[in-house]
């Protein structure tokens, strides 16, 4: 069984270049321009921490189903394609994030459109939302809570990230995997709260996928030479 670190780091840098710059990152910026922040903030965080640990526990079953050799080369297979994939975006992807940006806030400015609400309404909810004095439990089982909640789970499942934890978790220590992917997710979304849109729209996604693809090649490679020592 690999070490704790060894698990912890991988997951933390694969996690981290997998989700600057992801539709997630965009879309936590967004919401917390338009709601109270730390509602923006405890909802992505949570979906984003409910997927890591959904992930690494169906990578850390895959050795039972199969055996370790086969999850091991499949790990191998899974860095080098995602290695690939991102490097392939990269070279397609102009210099910024706008676009990416714009097609986030538009699917979010759609949704509201669908919900009755105009984008410029929804400016306003940060103020009623201040105004109000619920219990603390009430706050964050809001509406905006579970938006943001349920906007990050469902744009996770299935997405790059997702599927690096499971393999991952299949080939290192899940308990490391978990860490270093709920730290990585942290710095990623305080960073989007924070900063929001003007940040996300400096974020170079040219730069972020090949960057993110070099990392997943390395890690391959890795990989591979460890099942041929053994």
């Amino acid at each position: 069984m690999s070490s704790v670190l060894q698990g912890f780091t991988k997951s933390l840098a694969l996690t981290f270049v997998s989700e600057i710059g992801d539709k997630t990152f965009f879309a936590a910026a967004i919401l917390a321009m338009r709601y109270p922040r730390r509602l923006v903030l405890a909802g992505c965080l949570s979906a984003l921490i409910v997927m890591t640990i959904l992930s690494a526990t169906l990578g850390w079953a895959a050795p039972n189903l199969i055996s370790r050799k086969w999850t091991h080369h499949i790990t191998t297979l899974l860095f080098f394609g995602f290695g690939l994939w991102s490097l392939w975006d990269g070279f397609k992807e102009g210099g910024g994030g706008s676009e990416e940006l714009a097609e986030v806030e538009a699917e979010l400015d759609a949704d509201l459109k669908a919900n009755g609400k105009s984008p410029k309404d929804s400016s306003k909810i940060e103020d009623e939302n201040k105004k109000q004095k619920r219990a603390f439990l009430t706050q964050f089982f809001s509406p905006i809570f579970l938006k943001a909640f349920s906007i990050n789970f469902f744009g996770e499942w299935g997405d790059k990230s997702q599927l690096a934890t499971i393999g991952l978790a299949a080939d290192e220590n899940p308990l490391g995997v978990v860490l270093g992917g709920v730290v990585a997710q942290f710095l990623c979304t305080t960073a989007a709260v924070i900063g929001g849109k003007s940040l996300a729209s400096q974020i170079s996604e040219k730069i972020v996928a090949l960057s993110g693809g070099m990392l997943f090649i390395i890690f391959g490679i890795q990989s591979y030479l460890t099942s041929v020592e053994a």
